[in-house]
């Protein structure tokens, strides 16, 4: 692959899907892309690069986007964030009205494993606590890659996939097995709802959320394109929410829309201007 087709191919990538990949990451090119290449007939990725170039490619170009995009996901990854949730559900329940629906996005959502974590969690306190059980919820999962959605509106899962986080209580009492897969019960797959969008686009078409979830996505963006996601997404949080990063990611130095939360790293709210902070 020459350099140019290399720049061209991975520039379609970055203005797709914000996604930066970098010149030492060919291999990726020629792994993730030989199935797509051996499929339209064609030899090389200069190849595909010169077909790309003809107008009436955008489908190639998206489904090349998507197989260049990283989609790993585990049940109740890293945690801490969601111990962090445990206890911030009921503060935020506190300081709704009645009825009122407290909506949650897990941004770059995957095969689903983290709505469904955040369904899980909200289950359990949900039957510690009979005030909540009156709360409606909503987890919205986001995704710019069709397939990986598919398999999360279906909520079925390998063994090695329910593995990866959840205790088997937890497995036995919120899932069903199918032929040596698991599938989310109903309860917890009712508060889900999965869609396509893109970080890149404009958030406010999906509303305002009390809780984000935008995980191990940001590290693939250059600075620029994460102060854009992360003002975005800044504006559709609630004053008192939460927006929770991926342990390798940070919002310090990247934009001042959002503030680190008193004792934590890697949750934010939105940041306060100066009258809020005085009328405080």
């Amino acid at each position: 692959m020459t350099p140019a087709s290399f720049a061209f191919l991975t520039g379609i990538v970055r203005a797709r899907s914000g996604g930066v990949i970098g010149p030492d990451q060919g291999y990726m090119l020629e792994t993730r892309l030989a199935p797509l290449l051996k499929r339209e007939g064609l030899p090389s990725l200069d190849a595909l690069a010169a077909r790309l170039r003809q107008p009436g490619t955008d489908a190639l170009a998206q489904e090349m986007t998507e197989l260049l995009t990283t989609n790993e996901s585990s049940f109740f990854r890293d945690g801490k964030p969601f111990e962090h949730l445990r206890t911030l559900i009921p503060r935020l329940h506190a300081a709704r009205p009645p009825g009122q629906k407290l909506r949650i996005w897990s941004a770059a959502c995957s095969t689903g494993q983290e709505a469904y974590s955040i369904s899980i969690l909200i289950a359990e306190l949900q039957e510690a606590d009979p005030g909540l059980r009156t709360r409606p919820f909503e987890i919205l999962g986001t995704d710019i890659t069709a397939a990986v959605l598919e398999r999360a509106r279906a909520g079925l899962y390998s063994q090695f996939e329910v593995q990866r986080g959840l205790p088997i209580r937890t497995l036995m009492k919120r899932f069903t097995q199918e032929e040596g897969r698991w599938r989310v019960k109903p309860e917890i797959a009712a508060p889900c709802r999965f869609q396509s969008f893109n970080l890149l686009g404009d958030p406010r078409i999906l509303g305002r959320f009390d809780v984000i979830f935008c995980r191990n996505v940001l590290i693939y963006f250059d600075v620029p394109t994460k102060a854009r996601v992360l003002e975005r997404i800044a504006a559709q949080l609630a004053p008192d929410g939460a927006l929770y990063l991926g342990a390798a990611e940070t919002a310090i130095g990247v934009t001042r829309a959002l503030a680190p939360l008193p004792g934590e790293r890697t949750v934010y709210g939105p940041a306060r201007t100066e009258a809020e902070r005085l009328r405080a």
